[in-house]
């Protein structure tokens, strides 16, 4: 631990971290705030420096933090309120901020984590960094085994995406920088179905058996995903909404889908003979009034 404080924003260190809080450190995080560094640090990311103010401190969680962070952490530094400010991310600064390694987002590690029935996202082209970070946590929450977020799409560790995420992106694997078409195959290569969204598509989400390894592919906020890249996965569904809503937000539309997934992998073999029955009924005639599902539109 640092027992000199940084006075001044010109500090070496302090122009590292703004750096790092811009993304031009790729291969490092900016963690801001007591709940998100208290996650990063039970997931045992590896911390270069912790910044602290000493009010944060003299606070009895806060001092819990850094006793953890101690004997881990590089270096523990001592910062003042306004170099603290200069720092932040946010209008409110919480007193801490860590700046941290970047976990491992490789094709390679990604793979050697999942399960024999893998339920992923593939994002491709989500560029809401709010709404990155709550598909994460959203994700986790429901059991999937993985996220794939094609290039172009916003960094899912950024400040914004890891508040969204609130600790999710630190625990769920990632795979991040690839492109569709290698996303895709890479799912095709491992009996991966592969499931879009569109308002044409004939089957809802309940009606999908979800306890087969599967992915789904969810697209930009403001045009979904185009015709072509719909062709090439191996399914696309729709969720039901009555009229006039037309569209979900995309964070949304994924949770009602990997529930339902969830629901379903819970359920076992109950579950499956429930999706069959939907499909039976479907086919002889039986005709709901609903609107189509989603994709022409993801706000």
């Amino acid at each position: 631990m640092s027992d000199t404080i940084i006075n001044s924003r010109h500090n070496p260190l302090v122009q590292h971290a703004r750096a790092v809080r811009e993304g031009k450190e790729k291969n490092l995080l900016f963690v801001e705030g007591l709940r998100l560094c208290e996650e990063a640090t039970r997931a045992g990311l590896d911390v270069e420096v912790a910044f602290h103010t000493a009010a944060f401190a003299a606070q009895e969680r806060s001092s819990n933090l850094l006793e953890l962070l101690c004997p881990t952490a590089k270096r523990l530094q001592l910062i003042n309120e306004d170099v603290l400010a200069a720092i932040s991310d946010t209008k409110t600064p919480q007193g801490v901020i860590l700046i941290a390694q970047r976990p491992d987002t490789s094709e390679a590690t990604f793979d050697r984590s999942q399960n024999d029935v893998p339920l992923l996202a593939i994002m491709h082209g989500v560029n809401n960094p709010a709404n990155a970070g709550a598909m994460l946590r959203v994700a986790e929450a429901a059991g999937a085994s993985g996220i794939i977020s094609t290039a172009g799409s916003t960094d899912l560790f950024s400040p914004k995406s890891l508040r969204g995420a609130m600790g999710s992106s630190f625990r769920l694997p990632v795979w991040d920088g690839t492109d569709l078409p290698a996303a895709l195959h890479w799912c095709a290569a491992r009996g991966i179905r592969t499931i879009s969204t569109s308002l044409q598509a004939s089957q809802s989400h309940t009606e999908v058996d979800w306890t087969e390894p599967c992915a789904i592919l969810v697209g930009a906020e403001a045009a979904g995903l185009s015709a072509d890249e719909i062709a090439t996965t191996d399914l696309s569904i729709r969720i039901p909404m009555r009229p006039p809503v037309e569209s979900l937000n995309v964070a949304v539309a994924l949770a009602v889908i990997l529930y339902e997934a969830a629901r379903q992998r819970r359920g076992g073999r109950d579950s499956r003979q429930e999706v069959e029955s939907g499909k039976q009924e479907a086919g002889t005639g039986g005709r709901r009034e609903e609107a189509g599902g989603r994709s022409r539109r993801q706000e």
